[in-house]
C-alpha cells in the first residue's frame, strides 16, 4: 500500500510539471494607438510628453504612428526620414511664423482595426504661430483630428475611423474596449502613446507563463517523489 501511494505521489507530481510547462508562455497583449515621436538628424526619438505640451521650434520635425505595439520600448516608429528640408522645401519662411515638418503614418494592414485599411504614410509642412504646439500644428494639416472623452488623440485625418487605443491580445484580436489617445488610461498631457508602465501593468508586465518559483516549487515536489520511491526499493532490497 505505501508503495502504491508513493507512485500515485510520483505520477501526480510528473503531471503537475508536464502541465505547467505544456502551458508555455502567454501572449502578452498589447494596445493599438497613435505614438508621438520627435525627429533629428539621428532620427526618431520617442516623445515624452504628448503633442498638446510640445511646443516645437521653427525647424522642427515631429512625427504619429499608427501601430499595436505592447509599450513604448518596442513601438512602431514612423517609415519617413526625419528630414525637415526636404519636408517643407516649398514652404519658405515667413515672419510671425514657425514651419513643423510632420510624418503621419498610418501603419500597416496588420495594425489596423477590422474592416479598415490604413491610407498611406504621407508628410506635410506646417506653417503655425511661434507658440503653437505640435498638436496645433497636426490640425492645421491633418483633420479631422479625433479625441476621447479625456483628450487623448483617436485618430488623425479621420483613421482609424472608431475605437480609440483599445487593448488588442497576442493573436491581434482585440479583447477590450480602449479609453485612450495613446496612453490607454491616461491623458495627452502624459504622450500621444501608452508609457511603458501603463502598458506593462495593463498586460501584465511581462508575456506571462509559469514564474520560477511555480517551477521550482513543483521541481521539488517531483524530487521528494522520486526520493521516496528509491528509498522504498532500497528497503525492499
Amino acid at each position: 500500500m505505501r508503495r502504491a501511494g508513493r507512485t500515485t505521489a510520483l505520477l501526480v507530481a510528473l503531471g503537475a510539471v508536464l502541465a505547467v510547462l505544456g502551458a508555455g508562455p502567454a501572449q502578452a497583449a498589447g494596445y493599438r494607438y497613435w505614438s508621438f515621436w520627435e525627429g533629428s538628424g539621428s532620427g526618431w526619438t520617442y516623445a515624452t510628453q504628448g503633442p498638446s505640451l510640445v511646443r516645437p521650434d521653427d525647424g522642427a520635425v515631429q512625427g504619429f504612428r499608427f501601430s499595436v505595439s505592447e509599450d513604448s520600448q518596442d513601438s512602431a516608429k514612423p517609415r519617413r526620414a526625419a528630414e525637415f528640408t526636404k519636408i517643407c522645401a516649398d514652404t519658405p519662411a515667413k515672419d510671425g511664423t514657425k514651419r513643423i515638418a510632420l510624418v503621419i503614418d498610418p501603419g500597416t494592414a496588420a495594425d489596423a482595426p477590422a474592416g479598415e485599411t490604413p491610407p498611406a504614410p504621407r508628410t506635410a509642412c506646417a506653417r503655425v504661430a511661434p507658440d503653437a504646439s505640435a498638436a496645433e500644428a497636426l490640425a492645421s494639416v491633418a483633420k479631422p483630428l479625433r479625441y476621447s472623452s479625456d483628450a487623448m488623440l483617436c485618430a488623425i485625418a479621420g483613421y482609424p475611423g472608431s475605437g480609440c487605443g483599445e487593448q488588442v491580445s497576442g493573436d491581434g484580436n482585440g479583447s477590450g474596449s480602449g479609453n485612450g489617445n495613446g496612453t490607454p488610461g491616461a491623458s495627452a498631457s502624459v504622450s500621444a502613446s501608452p508609457a511603458g508602465s501603463a502598458a506593462s501593468s495593463a498586460s501584465g508586465g511581462s508575456g506571462g507563463g509559469p514564474s520560477a518559483g511555480v517551477l521550482v516549487g513543483v521541481g521539488a515536489v517531483l524530487l521528494l517523489g522520486i526520493a521516496a520511491v528509491v528509498q522504498a526499493r532500497r528497503r525492499r532490497g
